[in-house]
């Protein structure tokens, strides 16, 4: 039986060869220019700002010293000058292809200062004083931008073309292909390190932004589900009066006929299986297996109760409730309690001693539940840190059930209001106010 042999060094080698190659070949995903995602634009603006002061420095400066130091021709030394120098501004949302530009530029100069320049004696080669400079600028953009595998690549590029020409001429090799090989290597380091902090941060507050808005989310299914349960005693309520109804109206009305006594039996039917189906219902929405929501629903006229526990909590709060309030539709009366205790439960957690005044009025159509407390005491800590924080997220929910309005804020003075309409007659939760 033959197995397969593993690849030879050389197989391997000639491998990350290539993939080192294909790195070089293929620039960043992104062109968004450095500092794109700064809040003002000033700091967008300071990429641009360097680069160019780069450039407009280097440009003449090489060729001066290309001229003057090593004595190489006027047209070359402009020619190389702009080549090693006007790419930088490139480099600003494209770094990759800006240092293909310079390197060769580079690797050019190099080879024309070897053979057409005069002597060399004592002066940098293969790389000049102004290479250096701007060689290191690119990196700066290179290792601000592209992949850990594009910065090797360049890394060991520029040590490649270092190592030959120290092999072609040591002469005339002063040591500065090391240098530069060292500080290429440390800036692509801490550039790179710095980049991928910002990205690893970025990425952190993207993924506690997806949480909080999954948070919100969660909390406000809670809510629902919450109110649905409380609501079930309600709806309820009315199934079991239409069942009753229907079923005892062959015996109320006399001379029924045969039809009618047959749609009777036909509502009650289906009002009977509607509350079985709720049943079902609330038993998934109770698979928890809590029992504390199973007592009969509060409504306005244990509000009393609600503000007299509130001020032996040591808040001095104040009810006005209205006597000629008439009849409250049942989920109105539940949801106005429940506003009025989540609120009073803010008050004790976020303003301890803090007056509160309550007011529960109404008219023909609208019932206005309105609670306003005062700026907190000098207290250092509340009374009670407990609670769920869903407070303000279930009084909304609650008035958009009910097919009404909620206004939250803080007040001038440094308290807070809750005003609420509620109607008190049926209408579509999905309407808006005439008001």
């Amino acid at each position: 039986m033959s197995t397969e042999e593993p690849p030879p060094r050389t197989a391997r080698a000639r491998e990350s060869l290539r993939s080192l190659v294909g790195a070089l070949r293929t620039p960043a995903v992104s062109t968004e220019p450095l500092l794109a995602n700064a809040a003002k634009r000033w700091q967008r603006l300071i990429p641009y700002v360097v680069a160019l002061g780069f450039a407009a420095a280097l440009l003449p400066t090489t060729t001066n010293v290309l001229v003057q130091d090593y004595q190489l021709a006027g047209g070359w030394a402009g020619a190389l000058a702009t080549a090693q120098a006007a790419p930088l501004l490139l480099a600003v949302t494209r770094p990759l292809q800006a240092w293909w530009i310079v390197f060769g530029a580079d690797v050019l100069g190099a080879v024309l200062l070897l053979t057409s320049a005069g002597d060399l004696d004592g002066r940098s080669w293969p790389w000049t004083p102004t290479v250096v400079v701007g060689y290191l600028m690119l990196m700066v953009c290179l290792g601000l931008r592209e992949p850990r595998r594009t910065l090797l690549a360049v890394w060991l590029a520029t040590g490649a073309a270092g190592l030959v020409f120290e092999l072609i001429s040591q002469k005339h090799s002063d040591g500065v292909n090391l240098l530069l090989f060292v500080l290429t290597g440390v800036i692509l380091l801490v550039t790179a390190a710095l980049r991928e902090r910002g990205d690893a941060q970025r990425r952190l507050v993207e993924q506690e932004t997806i949480s909080e808005v999954e948070r919100a989310q969660r909390t406000l299914l809670e809510e629902r589900a919450r109110i649905a349960r409380e609501l079930h005693d309600v709806v309820a309520h009315h199934m079991s009066v239409i069942t009753v109804q229907a079923d005892s109206a062959p015996y109320r009305i006399e001379g029924l006929p045969d039809a009618a006594h047959e749609e009777f039996s036909t509502i009650a039917a289906a009002a009977r299986e509607s509350l079985t189906e709720m049943r079902r219902l609330l038993a998934v929405l109770r698979s928890d297996g809590s029992t504390s929501e199973r007592t009969p629903q509060p409504g306005l006229s244990r509000v009393q109760q609600l503000v007299e526990a509130t001020v032996r909590a040591g808040v001095p709060a104040e009810l006005s409730l209205a006597a000629d309030l008439g009849p409250v539709p049942p989920s109105v009366d539940l949801s106005a309690y429940r506003i009025v205790q989540e609120a009073l439960s803010n008050v004790v957690r976020h303003a301890p001693e803090a007056p509160t005044q309550v007011s529960v009025t109404g008219d023909a159509h609208w019932l206005t539940v309105l609670v306003v407390n005062g700026p907190a005491t000098d207290r250092t800590s509340p009374l009670e840190s407990t609670g769920t924080g869903h407070g303000l997220i279930g009084m909304r929910e609650r008035v958009r059930l009910t097919g009404g309005t909620l206004d939250t804020g803080p007040l001038p003075d440094g308290g807070f209001r809750v005003a609420a309409r509620l109607p008190l007659t049926l209408v579509d939760p999905t309407a808006k106010d005439p008001s």
